[in-house]
């Protein structure tokens, strides 16, 4: 089986899908769309799993994205002040710049990781 192919965890993370069928999509807009870009489906199209089961669902999620988030700033603004020998404001300066752009992904990104670590895939739905 491929990492990255159709009925693995990765493709279902990466490509936003519902983690039982691997099938419906999380969103219902594009990955970088800033219209609608933090209202999920209630629930998948093809099976039916519901992506908010509980209230507070998605609170994890919050963790995943402040993990990700702190270790990436870590190592942009490392790499861009040391080695690629930039000032401090202009490393901070494109640091807040990529953030802002990437902001959506990383957000929406931290929910899929989320809900693919709880819900598992079923092999039955695909036909």
């Amino acid at each position: 089986m491929a990492l990255f192919g159709k009925h693995s965890k990765l493709y279902a993370i990466f490509g936003f899908k519902c983690p039982r069928c691997h099938q419906g999509d999380l969103f219902d807009t594009p990955t970088f769309s800033y219209q609608k870009s933090f209202e999920m489906k209630e629930q998948c199209e093809i099976c039916q799993q519901d992506f908010a089961p509980e209230p507070g669902y998605y609170w994890g999620a919050m963790f995943i994205s402040y993990i990700f988030t702190g270790f990436f700033c870590l190592g942009f603004v490392m790499l861009t002040h040391w080695v690629l020998d930039w000032s401090m404001a202009l490393s901070f300066g494109a640091l807040i710049a990529v953030c802002v752009i990437f902001f959506v992904y990383v957000f929406r990104l931290s929910r899929s990781i989320y809900i693919n670590i709880d819900q598992s895939y079923d092999p039955s739905f695909n036909q």
